[in-house]
């Protein structure tokens, strides 16, 4: 509250000092946030195509997988999965994006050639060779869609925590220093005014007292004139008395 702040210059230079970096701050976060939101958008593009290929690449797998059962039986296609030896690996990297941390998934052996995938190529059809490349299609579809869904996620954690810290400065920080700089500034004002007025109450009582000691010493000054005047009268007659002796 304004109430609470001390109205004083440093106070005030304090605020103001205040003031100066929310607004930068405040700036800064702003760029932020809306590159956070073009970043955002972005990504949100590219995790609706994302969701796209892998519902389709999850829907032509069930297909192919449902046709080799079909064909070869559920004995033959559980035999083709059990001779897989390599494994696919997966990697996880981080990438910095508006400051914000997202992981970024490497993965190697999902997609492998017929002579790779540990089953007898005369021992197995086409339909097993479909649904294998239709499952290993739809495993990088699923990595490509949990790096894209959680750097999403991230994105949009962050975007949040800096819009509140925007709207933190915009609506509350900055407006309590607005007011505690113009209720510092008025105080000061009232202040200045008060010693003004003082001052010139100071400068009419020391004129005053002044002319009061100007015009006693004037009246002081007649005093000593009329009484030396007097004392001139007084000696006059004297003086014209004691002249026709002095003739004779």
């Amino acid at each position: 509250m304004a109430n609470d702040v001390k109205p004083t210059r440093k106070n005030l230079m304090a605020i103001e000092d205040r003031i100066e970096l929310s607004e930068r701050g405040h700036g800064t976060l702003e760029k932020k946030r809306d590159g956070l939101i073009m970043e955002f958008m972005d990504i949100l593009d590219k995790a609706q195509d994302v969701r796209g290929d892998l519902a389709d690449d999850y829907e032509e797998a069930q297909q192919k997988i449902n046709m080799a059962r079909a064909m070869e039986g559920d004995v033959a296609v559980r035999g083709a999965a059990a001779a897989l030896q390599e494994n696919p690996e997966i990697t996880t990297e981080s990438k910095n994006i508006m400051g914000v941390v997202v992981p970024q998934i490497e993965s190697s052996r999902v997609s492998k050639s017929l002579d790779q995938r540990g089953y007898g190529i005369m021992g197995t059809s086409a339909r097993i060779d479909e649904a294998a490349e239709a499952y290993e299609d739809l495993l990088e579809s699923i990595i490509l869609a949990a790096e894209v869904e959680t750097a999403m996620k991230k994105m949009l954690r962050e975007i949040e925590t800096t819009k509140r810290r925007v709207n933190a400065l915009e609506f509350k920080l900055l407006p309590e220093l607005y007011e505690n700089q113009e209720y510092i500034e008025q105080k000061l004002e009232e202040q200045e005014r008060e010693e003004t007025f003082r001052l010139k109450k100071i400068k009419e009582k020391k004129e005053q007292e002044e002319k009061e000691a100007r015009e006693e010493e004037a009246e002081e000054v007649d005093e000593e004139t009329e009484e030396t005047e007097e004392d001139l009268e007084d000696i006059q007659p004297d003086t014209a008395a004691q002249s026709p002796a002095a003739n004779q």
